[in-house]
């Protein structure tokens, strides 16, 4: 087996959904618009300065799962993905994508972002392993708290490996694709480490180990 992992955020989509999550629900009215749209800036400028603090983060992300009736919230994922994923996805992605499908390579997408965004958006590129924070819930609901470790920086590999020795699986000639510095620790133990619309960090480390930079064009063309 060939693993091909992409990063989600930034890399197949063009913009980062858990950011267009709180703006939707903002929108919405659903969540304080101000509050929420000054609280993700601020979140977001730290993940980009790579000083992210995952848990405080997670825990006001997760707010609105936990103070919602989950049907609402499927309802309005629905239409999330319609109006705000969907014109996030690109021809080069999907052609990424597409490209190691063809190569009977295994497609994982690997993300910070919560499952409950990002289940149907992996759903949208045909990747049937997604490895996501977990958000946690009892009785149905959702608590607030995330299930094991958040799916960031060297949570995404300890998760990586996790589910290699699951399925009793090896990164032998692996590729992994991000944007983010945040996934240094991942690019550096796959076989083949890409680049994809790299922040200025990742792009330094990229053209110090000589690993390829892929640009894509930020605009959709998806049908």
């Amino acid at each position: 087996m060939t693993l091909a992992i992409f990063d989600l955020d930034n890399t197949l989509l063009n913009g980062d959904s858990d950011h267009a999550w709180g703006l939707f629900l903002a929108e919405l009215n659903i969540v304080d618009a101000n509050h929420h749209r000054q609280q993700q800036e601020r979140y977001y400028a730290d993940y980009v300065a790579g000083k992210l603090d995952i848990h405080e983060f997670l825990r006001f992300q997760l707010r609105a799962l936990k103070d919602n009736d989950p049907l609402d919230l499927r309802q309005w994922r629905e239409r999330f993905v319609a109006e705000k994923i969907l014109p996030m996805i690109s021809q080069h992605a999907c052609d990424l994508v597409q490209r190691h499908r063809a190569q009977g390579h295994t497609l994982m997408i690997i993300t910070a972002t919560n499952r409950f965004i990002t289940q149907p958006i992996a759903r949208e590129f045909d990747v049937d392993v997604l490895i996501a924070t977990e958000p946690e819930m009892t009785n149905g609901r959702f608590t607030g708290e995330v299930q094991g470790v958040p799916c960031f920086q060297d949570g995404k590999v300890a998760l990586l490996n996790a589910w290699l020795t699951e399925n009793e699986e090896d990164l032998v000639g692996s590729w992994c694709y991000t944007d983010s510095h945040n996934d240094l620790s991942l690019m550096r133990i796959v076989d083949h480490p890409v680049a994809v619309n790299p922040d200025a960090v990742l792009a330094a480390e990229a053209n110090h180990h000589g690993w390829p930079i892929v640009e894509f064009h930020h605009h959709s063309d998806h049908a």
